[in-house]
């Protein structure tokens, strides 16, 4: 499945003091990687807002991520984080996008999450900055993300990791 320019070399991503294990080695998704699926009540434990129903959100996520593992779309790519031992630490899903006032080159972090057990030790940064090095490598203007506004501890690691507010989403029930 890797491509030339896709970032996907395998290669070790060097961590800080501040992390727990060495190295890291962030690589494209198999076919066979249903640890990402396990991962999906990540995308709902904090507060939603009132109008999403937490089942609908994990359905919707789960049919998305089962497509892209079954067969992924050209302008995508799923990156699976992992210690030195082989075990599965998060994913993350990029895509290229066009920008909507620039028409330039984008790309945006569509899916990121962390298995429990190793949340808080620099594994949702490591594939940050993965993305980070997909994007320029993939001649990307910007790396947009988006987050729930209740899920307030991807929001202070988005914020301490550079990214700011862009455009405001928002949502009013009608029906």
């Amino acid at each position: 499945m890797p491509h030339a320019g896709d970032g996907t070399t395998g290669a070790p991503v060097p961590r800080s003091a501040t992390m727990t294990e060495l190295p890291l080695l962030i690589r494209l998704a198999d076919d066979d990687d249903d640890f990402i699926l396990s991962l999906l009540p990540r995308f709902t434990a904090f507060t939603l807002p009132p109008w999403r129903r937490r089942d609908e959100c994990i359905a919707g996520i789960r049919r998305d991520l089962a497509r892209h593992l079954d067969d992924p779309p050209g302008n995508s790519r799923l990156f699976v984080a992992e210690d030195a031992q082989g075990e599965k630490l998060g994913f993350m899903r990029l895509q290229r996008t066009e920008d909507f006032f620039s028409g330039r080159r984008n790309a945006h972090v569509a899916d990121l999450a962390v298995a429990p057990a190793h949340e808080g030790h620099g594994v949702a940064r490591a594939l940050l900055a993965h993305a980070e090095q997909w994007a320029r490598e993939q001649r990307c203007q910007l790396l947009t993300l988006a987050v729930f506004p209740g899920n307030e501890r991807a929001r202070a690691l988005y914020e301490s990791a550079g990214y700011g507010i862009d455009l405001l989403r928002m949502a009013k029930r009608v029906g």
